[in-house]
């Protein structure tokens, strides 16, 4: 495809999707860009006789991140257990998110010299990897939460996608639907992430919330079937740039501080 017809399709799903924008359910005005946050995440797979050992590692890693937290060094904190697993993929993780790179590398450097960062259910991991990622777009309600529910869904631009797909479609979708469903209590938190260290495919792109029950959960689906049924243009406005192939879901159980 040209570079032509490439902005004809830009331009005809920003079209579609201010269409989208402009129903009263997700109405909302002005979506700017955000300072960017940064979020450390490590994957690990523990095997099932040490999970109770990584509850514990858990638990003794909290100090550090309340002392960051408390500093101003991180805006939020957490570890996830996943709850819908893969036969090679991860059963836990830990993750932080700060301002600047720099404060997200301080924590880490923190936990490589204290040992705990090597040491203890750790090393009982079949499996390790890490991310670093960047958002700018992001909201939450403060507070800490015990129990809740992380839903993380991946996708993989086309390769002719618009260099602005992802801003594009988080300023007239995802910001304006999430916002919604973080002012009626649905979920507490949301992110559009991108990797900020490309360790897989640069075009991929990950949407996540957390909802406090499973109840949230229920309520967010049902949101999205009802904009999408009330407002038949999302699907063809995000198939244009997105490749569908590539979609993948997570869902993990989740302990979460915020700011």
């Amino acid at each position: 495809m040209d570079q032509y017809l490439k902005r004809v399709l830009a331009v005809a799903c920003l079209l579609a999707l201010v269409a989208i924008c402009a129903a009263p359910a997700v109405a909302q005005t002005d979506v700017k860009e955000k300072p960017p946050m940064y979020s450390y995440v490590g994957n690990w797979a523990i095997p099932r006789a040490q999970w109770g050992e990584m509850e514990k590692a858990n638990a003794a890693d909290q100090p550090t991140y309340e002392k960051a937290f408390k500093a101003g060094t991180l805006v939020g904190y957490g570890n996830d257990v996943t709850i819908v697993h893969q036969g090679d993929g991860q059963t836990h993780d830990e993750w932080w998110s700060a301002m600047s790179m720099a404060g997200l590398l301080n924590v880490l450097e923190q936990f490589y010299q204290s040992g705990s960062a090597t040491s203890g259910a750790l090393t009982s991991a079949t499996k390790h990897w890490d991310g670093i990622y960047v958002s700018r777009y992001y909201n939450w309600h403060p507070g800490s939460y015990k129990n809740a529910y992380t839903r993380v869904a991946t996708y993989k631009l086309k390769a002719d996608a618009p260099n602005d797909a992802v801003e594009m479609l988080s300023k007239t979708l995802f910001v304006p639907y999430f916002e919604k469903l973080l002012a009626d209590g649905t979920i507490f938190e949301y992110e559009v992430d991108t990797e900020a260290i490309h360790t897989d495919n640069p075009a991929e792109f990950s949407v996540v919330f957390i909802a406090a029950n499973a109840d949230g959960l229920d309520k967010a689906n049902a949101s999205l079937q009802a904009l999408t049924k009330a407002n038949p243009l999302v699907g063809p406005a995000i198939g244009s740039m997105v490749d569908f192939s590539a979609h993948r879901d997570e869902l993990a159980r989740t302990n979460a501080t915020y700011k």
